[in-house]
């Protein structure tokens, strides 16, 4: 069966670090531009990163940029989700999805993790 599978999750105080890791089963992360998304208590799920399968090039939502580093390891099968100087608003669900090409939006997306929580708290 096609699985996404997250981990890396967590509590972390503010202005720590997480390293998020998206693995795959039964299809290569290759193929696919991977996205990661978040959803906090009574929130929309809302697109925090991507990294295009064509050209590499990676995309992050505003909030994050400066903070968090979306990376592949082909390698591995798996693609990564670095998060520094976390805030207590980052604090969420976060989802990795597969797609063709890169969106911010979750309908785009074909395949999804089940989720890991990151809590931000001192």
């Amino acid at each position: 069966q096609v699985q996404l599978v997250e981990s890396g999750g967590g509590l972390v105080q503010p202005g720590g670090s997480l390293r998020l890791s998206c693995a795959a089963s039964g299809f290569t992360l290759d193929y696919y531009a991977i996205g990661w998304f978040r959803q906090a208590p009574g929130k929309e799920r809302e697109g925090v990163s991507c990294i295009s399968q064509t050209d590499g090039i990676t995309y992050y939502t505003d909030s994050v940029k400066g903070r968090f580093t979306i990376a592949r390891d082909n390698a591995k099968n798996t693609v990564s989700l670095q998060m520094n100087s976390l805030k207590p608003e980052d604090a969420a669900v976060y989802y990795c999805a597969a797609a063709a090409p890169c969106s911010s939006y979750a309908l785009h997306y074909d395949y999804w993790g089940q989720g890991t929580q990151v809590t931000v708290s001192s």
